[in-house]
């Protein structure tokens, strides 16, 4: 895959919590967490999730079993870590990512970052929000357009380093040449909705929607930290 990635720190946060995950190769990865927690610990724990990831998966042929255990490693690190340090009390991360075999690609998620993928026009998201929020609405309990403003929308239900333990969401995709997938914090997909996104990713190059894309989350108010990683198969 070919890729381009951004982060950036936001109009109000003191630092950038956020941290990607790019790994190019006939196996790539590419994917971002999302960290939180006081002081500095947020850039810590997705820091570590991103560092420990790669070192599991780098240079290793895709396997479901391979990411679970590499994103579960990463979370009891990071529980462990915040034990040991007072300082990093509370902290705790997001973890979404795509791994690229021959034929597949392997989604990891964990928290409320997302991935989508675009093929032949239509762009669906293939993430499945750990939020309290997304719970309600999949029990039926409010409506998506009142979870967009719902007052507990950044509440989420499943983070690395936590617990632990934590449950990981590995699946399975086919791949097609031409497919486009897009990995991405809250801080983007608060403000850029999928229907924009799409629009853009159908018209624009990689490197160009991936500044469009971070243009628009800070110009809707950029509120937090805006991450996003872009990675194209070959045509």
């Amino acid at each position: 895959m070919i890729s381009a990635a951004r982060t950036h720190i936001g109009k109000v946060r003191a630092s950038n919590q956020d941290a990607l995950l790019v790994l190019p190769g006939a196996f790539g990865v590419f994917g971002v967490a999302d960290g939180m927690g006081g002081h500095k610990a947020g850039d810590v724990a997705s820091k570590m999730a991103v560092s420990v990831v790669e070192r599991a998966l780098r240079d290793a042929r895709p396997s479901q079993d391979l990411l679970m255990a590499a994103i579960e490693e990463a979370n009891l690190l990071i529980w462990e870590e915040q034990l040991d340090n007072p300082d990093y009390s509370g902290m705790g991360t997001t973890m979404t990512l795509i791994w690229e075999d021959r034929d597949r690609v392997l989604l990891g998620h964990v928290g409320d970052s997302r991935a989508y993928r675009v093929r032949q026009g239509q762009i669906v998201q293939i993430s499945q929000d750990h939020s309290m929020v997304a719970e309600l609405v999949r029990q039926g309990m409010i409506t998506q357009e009142e979870a967009a403003v719902h007052p507990y929308r950044n509440i989420i239900t499943r983070a690395l380093g936590t617990a632990d333990s934590i449950e990981v969401d590995v699946a399975e995709f086919d791949k097609r040449p031409g497919d486009l997938f897009l990995i991405c914090s809250d801080g983007l997909s608060e403000y850029v909705k999928p229907a924009r996104m799409l629009d853009i990713l159908r018209r624009d190059s990689l490197e160009k929607a991936a500044d469009i894309l971070l243009s628009l989350a800070l110009d809707g108010g950029g509120r937090d930290n805006i991450s996003l990683v872009l990675a194209e198969v070959a045509p």
